[in-house]
């Protein structure tokens, strides 16, 4: 999965070099790259000249605010260094709670309307991660709010408590 995302964003980057904003998908580029999959949502055929890092894979709400870590470097460029508010969710592929907190998180940050974002951990992917901030259970959630943690659960909350988790990290 990291390295057909990885291997998007170099297409990207060098038509965006070559042919201005523009931005095609992998299969309108070549054959042989007809077997990366957009996984059911629409790919990112432009892209504003505004905005040349563009990460989107889909155009939902949702997305725009929620993300996935794609390692050590992407947190620290994408969590502990932005200004905004940033839910971090530790989580596992294996885990029933996290399949039914993440949803619920999604939700209620799309509702913020980009106030605050989320960033989703895989801890089988970025253990380095979950030692750091010493996360031994999931789900986790981590509030953080200029490169530092603020506030933290575990478990499976109520969307009502979820609410008032994010409120105060507004």
């Amino acid at each position: 999965m990291a390295q057909r995302l990885l291997l998007r964003r170099l297409v990207c980057l060098n038509l965006r070099k070559s042919y201005g904003s523009l931005c095609f998908p992998p299969s309108a580029l070549s054959p042989s790259l007809n077997h990366l999959s957009w996984h059911n949502h629409k790919p990112p055929f432009l892209h504003r000249a505004g905005s040349p890092f563009s990460r989107g894979f889909c155009d939902s709400p949702a997305c725009s605010d929620t993300f996935n870590v794609q390692n050590k470097t992407d947190f620290t460029d994408r969590v502990l260094n932005n200004k905004k508010p940033v839910l971090v969710d530790f989580h596992a592929s294996w885990c029933k709670p996290c399949h039914t907190l993440g949803p619920r998180l999604e939700k209620l940050v799309a509702k913020q309307k980009g106030d605050v974002i989320m960033a989703k951990i895989d801890i089988d992917e970025h253990t380095d991660l979950a030692m750091e901030y010493q996360v031994t259970v999931v789900p986790t959630v981590i509030a953080m709010k200029n490169g530092c943690a603020v506030d933290k659960f575990i478990g499976v909350k109520s969307e009502d408590e979820l609410e008032v988790f994010i409120k105060k990290l507004l």
